[in-house]
């Protein structure tokens, strides 16, 4: 199989005529042409890999102490696959998937990608109101659904309560009927607590094994007539800002990325990747599962939800080479190994991984390099909406760069920084903006949701689509992207621009200090002032004012905090992402009790 390993980014050409071959005049870019594009469907490009690398492992579930080979995870998602259209699964339904990181997650996604049925995962932290909103929103024929959810830090929760919300006879018929989601047909059942929570007695679900066995031959199914533009992947936004919206993704996008995410970080079947990020999120699913599919690597599981010890234990246990995770998952891990908590041998196999979902402090990713031997690590940018990835470093970008910026665009992908007030404006190199991105990754809207598909999804003056992010930006002329905050996380205070990340920077390293955000507060003087919410590391001691002399010595005085908040923890996306609307909505709360430091 061709597989394209880059030791660095292709120079990257000015569409406007530099007079020097490389570098930007304006900031607008395209990432190289080469190797083109895959055109087929997941389970076409599945199938040539499962040819070439069919006894080399690709699913570790380390919680269930279950491996399957590339052949096997052939052999039974096309089982489940038959066993799914024996309930009426069909192609171009919405499947709802609703469970944690584990072997039957791994087995339905391909079982639906060959269907042609569209996999909609859901955030197993979903109350019965979200599950109910999705499922009637999509109007999903299946939910796929374990007997508990597994929650970080939490104790397992029932899922029992949720499937009786939706169908209030689960065990007095055998017909599922549900008032609530008339189009829901049927419930797939995974039995993931360990004999628990019982279920025979619910007469309408159906077990998962059950759809395993009845499926039967796993031979490949018959012609589903599947076309690589087909929706495949209905993802649901991370909901930091607002509403969660749902994303419509293709076999085209998703296959591409995730194998150009695999081709930047080097990986070849030789490699073996701890992915902790939940596979409902397309960090899991596309950056994790997705890229190692592409390329015969194995990916492990440690949990079904991310546990710091667990992942570090799973590293050293199957002798991974990448670890992924977002920033607050790295520096949970990193609280771990300065305890002792776990040996610091058995990471020497590690060389690369990804680290994605915001913006990584210098010192954060120093750290790695030096306790994690991560010294290959690549940076991600991306969103929902671009499949998701559109910028990447590579494992051999000068550190400078690894620190800095998110890297370069991925093969066919384009990105320009416009004026925030008027997207036909492209800015100069270094000039912060707005950034849009083009390319074969863009969704293809949002499932039911034109007016909100218009609002970000607009063509150029010839007419090519641009999917705008609402990320701040700059693009140097090498071409790589730096992200600076979230337009509407930009802090205005008396008229001077102040974004959150350089004040969350400096003070990520405080040594007291474990992790912090930043987020503006209104302000009758200035509009809006800085406000630091502080978590700091077990026995540190810390004063606000000592927090704001670090600030004053080190950045402009209109960066230091009017206000510091001392907190356990954050509220967070599923994806780890900190909601700093909620943060704002928190500290405008503690403001009225009179709970500010000043």
């Amino acid at each position: 199989m061709f597989r394209a390993l880059l030791t660095r980014a292709p120079r990257l050409i000015s569409p406007f005529g530099s007079s020097k071959r490389g570098i930007l005049t304006q900031a607008f870019s395209a990432g190289p042409t080469e190797p083109p594009l895959l055109e087929q469907t997941v389970p076409e490009h599945f199938a040539g890999i499962v040819r070439e690398y069919g006894d080399r492992n690709a699913v570790i579930s380390h919680h269930q102490r279950a491996r399957l080979t590339y052949d096997a995870l052939d052999r039974d998602s096309n089982a489940l696959a038959r066993g799914l259209a024996k309930q009426g699964v069909k192609k171009g339904d919405r499947v709802a998937v609703s469970l944690g990181n584990n072997i039957e997650y791994a087995t339905a996604t391909y079982a639906l990608f060959k269907l042609g049925a569209i996999l909609v995962p859901l955030n197993p932290a979903f109350n019965a109101p979200q599950v109910l909103s999705a499922l009637n929103h999509l109007t999903a024929s299946h939910l796929i659904i374990g007997t508990e959810t597994n929650l970080p830090r939490k104790e397992p929760r029932s899922n029992i309560p949720l499937l009786t919300h939706l169908v209030p006879n689960l065990t007095s018929s055998s017909k599922l009927e549900s008032e609530v989601v008339p189009s829901l047909q049927s419930i797939i059942i995974v039995s993931n607590s360990s004999g628990c929570i019982e279920t025979s007695s619910y007469k309408s679900t159906t077990r998962y094994q059950d759809v395993l066995e009845d499926g039967g031959s796993s031979l490949a199914l018959p012609n589903q007539g599947l076309d690589p533009n087909d929706i495949v992947n209905i993802q649901f936004t991370s909901g930091t800002t607002s509403t969660p919206k749902a994303a419509c993704l293709s076999h085209r996008s998703i296959l591409n990325n995730g194998k150009s995410i695999g081709d930047r970080m080097l990986l070849t079947s030789e490699d073996i990747v701890c992915c902790p990020p939940p596979l409902f999120h397309c960090f899991g699913c596309i950056l994790g599962y997705m890229a190692t599919a592409t390329h015969g690597s194995t990916i492990v599981f440690p949990t079904e939800a991310f546990n710091a010890l667990a992942t570090l234990q799973t590293v050293r246990e199957y002798s991974c080479t990448a670890l992924y995770g977002v920033p607050t998952m790295f520096v949970a891990e990193l609280e771990l190994l300065a305890s002792n908590a776990v040996p610091h041998d058995g990471f020497r196999h590690l060389r690369t991984g990804i680290a994605a979902g915001s913006s990584i402090p210098a010192e954060l990713m120093l750290r790695l390099h030096k306790v994690l031997n991560l010294t290959e690590l690549t940076i991600c940018y991306g969103m929902t909406e671009t499949s998701p990835v559109s910028a990447m470093t590579t494992t051999d970008d000068p550190i400078e760069k690894r620190i800095d910026s998110v890297g370069r665009l991925l093969p066919h992908v384009k990105a320009k920084v416009v004026d925030p007030t008027d997207w036909s404006r492209i800015l100069a190199v270094g000039e912060r903006g707005e950034l849009a991105v083009s390319g074969y990754l863009v969704m293809k809207g949002y499932w039911g949701d034109e007016k909100r598909t218009r609002e970000v999804l607009v063509p150029d003056q010839d007419g090519i689509l641009w999917m705008h992010t609402g990320d701040e930006a700059s693009m140097d002329e090498e071409g790589y992207v730096k992200i600076t905050g979230r337009i509407k996380d930009l802090i205005i205070k008396g008229g001077e621009n102040i974004h959150p990340l350089e004040v969350e920077n400096c003070l990520f390293a405080h040594p007291a200090v474990s992790e912090v955000s930043v987020v503006g507060l209104p302000d009758e003087r200035y509009g809006e002032v800085v406000a630091a919410f502080v978590i700091t590391h077990d026995g540190a001691k810390v004063t606000a004012d000592e927090i704001r002399e670090w600030v004053k010595a080190r950045l402009s005085h209109h960066l230091v905090p009017k206000y510091v908040f001392w907190v356990d923890n954050y509220p967070k996306t599923a994806s780890g992402k900190i909601q700093k609307f909620k943060l704002q909505e928190q500290g405008m709360a503690l403001l009225r009790e009179g709970k500010g430091f000043k």
